[in-house]
């Protein structure tokens, strides 16, 4: 086993892949197969650092995503591994704290930076291990020998050779069509996101050309006061374009970093006449080379119809040509400035307890499925606006009302009042699944107050 350690980068706003992604959803989390990206990442990850080594920077509305899916996969992640950043100040300062983090807890340190969202070829993990002694001379970066001109990706420009590496001649932003031709020509790189950093030459580089940051870090007490005063800032902005002890390392091996729609259709595995389809059942297909996505099981039906992109979500429905995936962050945008919840989560929400289903919704009544994961609970809570009740589908649940404790089967409900404070929970080996009907002045989560939470929330 090498020693470097592993940086996975796991905030995200959701914007790209919406609606299958939501800011409380984004798409490392999403499952196109088996495995999540973020899972599959970590299992990367696994291949040059321990468990006990891998450290995922993320935000508080993530953290059970991290945890959960990873223990999903076999794996338990130490807790204070798990970094939560106040909010997100883009990548240098969500890699300055990870890099602080090992720094304190190792000493020097070699560490992989990576994305959790990426696409790669296992194998490529060998390369990156391969470039480990580069990092004490250089911040490494890794290009990807590009297979065709792609105009969503920025490019790098490899000069002379150093050891596996090449130092870098230049940095370049996303091009054109004709101008990707001309960078691959010249022996350009696709700029994968991907580093590898010595944490001594790291934070001197960091030092010399982002000193703001630096100072923030270096100054600050806890991580609350760091970003409250550090600026948001890309690595690649902050340091390696500016730095003069940069190289790259060459991957020759499959990437991709899933920026849109049309990348998912180039990635999977398309039909007779080249359509992708996902969960998509019942379906009538008279068209060719579209990619359609329904999760909500309703006949989705395309004639004549060419290179689109037909995403089917229980609450929303996106349809785009391929060429315009790159404009549902858009879409995204004008929902947030509507305040529109639907640009954060979808009709399934996540929690770390399980999971619930909004059904129905009106100004006073809201219906939901609600699924509570084996020994697990929500919080201790009360509404002030509205009372709820609830009827068992299927499991055991053992129920809290103003100090009083009894358990509920399938078919049996309960009712709780306004002001009443209360618990939900499940005791049993299998999931618990309850629908919950909420009446009064407010259907909202923001009237929940919590007395007592097992996961930290406040």
């Amino acid at each position: 086993m090498t020693v470097i350690k592993s940086i996975i980068l796991a905030g995200g706003s959701g914007t790209r892949l919406w609606p299958l992604s939501r800011e409380m959803y984004p798409k490392q989390f999403l499952k196109f197969g088996n495995a999540s990206l973020f899972q599959e990442t970590v299992l990367r990850c696994l291949d040059i650092s321990d468990i006990s080594e891998i450290f995922v920077v993320t935000n508080e509305a993530q953290k059970f995503f991290v945890i959960g899916q990873i223990e999903e996969i076999g794996y338990s992640i130490p807790p204070e591994n798990v970094l939560i950043e106040p909010e997100g100040k883009n990548t240098l300062p969500a890699i300055f704290f990870g890099m602080r983090i090992i720094e304190n807890k190792y000493g020097r340190s070699v560490v992989g930076i990576f994305s959790s969202d990426h696409v790669l070829d296992r194998a490529a993990m060998q390369t990156i291990a391969s470039a480990e002694y580069l990092a004490s001379d250089y911040l490494v970066t890794f290009g990807v020998v590009p297979v065709f001109p792609h105009t969503g990706y920025g490019y790098i420009k490899p000069s002379e050779a150093c050891g596996p590496g090449y130092r870098v001649s230049e940095f370049r932003e996303k091009p054109n069509r004709e101008t990707a031709e001309k960078y691959i020509q010249e022996g350009c790189l696709w700029n994968s996101g991907m580093f590898l950093f010595d944490t001594e030459l790291f934070f001197d580089e960091v030092k010399k050309y982002a000193p703001s940051v630096f100072t923030c870090f270096e100054n600050g007490n806890d991580i609350n006061e760091i970003y409250s005063c550090v600026d948001k800032i890309s690595v690649d902005y902050g340091i390696m374009e500016k730095s003069y002890r940069v190289a790259v390392v060459k991957l020759e091996q499959k990437w991709s970093d899933l920026g849109n729609f049309a990348a998912i259709y180039d990635e999977f595995e398309k039909d007779p006449v080249g359509n992708v389809v996902h969960e998509c059942d019942p379906l009538m297909l008279n068209s060719d080379g579209n990619l359609v996505y329904s999760s909500c099981g309703k006949l989705v039906s395309l004639i004549d119809v060419k290179d689109m992109v037909i995403v089917d979500t229980s609450d929303a429905l996106l349809v785009c040509p391929k060429s315009s995936s790159q404009k549902v962050k858009d879409i995204v945008s004008t929902l947030k400035d509507r305040n529109d919840e639907r640009a954060y989560i979808g009709q399934t929400v996540y929690r770390p307890w399980g999971t619930y289903t909004l059904l129905e919704v009106s100004p006073e009544h809201k219906i939901k499925n609600i699924t509570v994961l084996p020994d697990h609970k929500l919080s201790l809570q009360l509404h002030y606006h509205r009372s709820e009740h609830w009827v068992v589908v299927k499991g055991m649940a053992c129920v809290e009302v103003s100090g009083q404790q009894f358990f509920l089967r399938p078919g049996e409900s309960t009712f709780i009042s306004a002001g009443e404070k209360h618990r939900l929970s499940n005791p049993g080996k299998i999931p618990l699944e309850i629908i919950e009907v909420q009446l009064g002045e407010l259907v909202d989560e923001a009237d929940i107050v919590r007395f007592d939470d097992v996961y930290g929330r406040s």
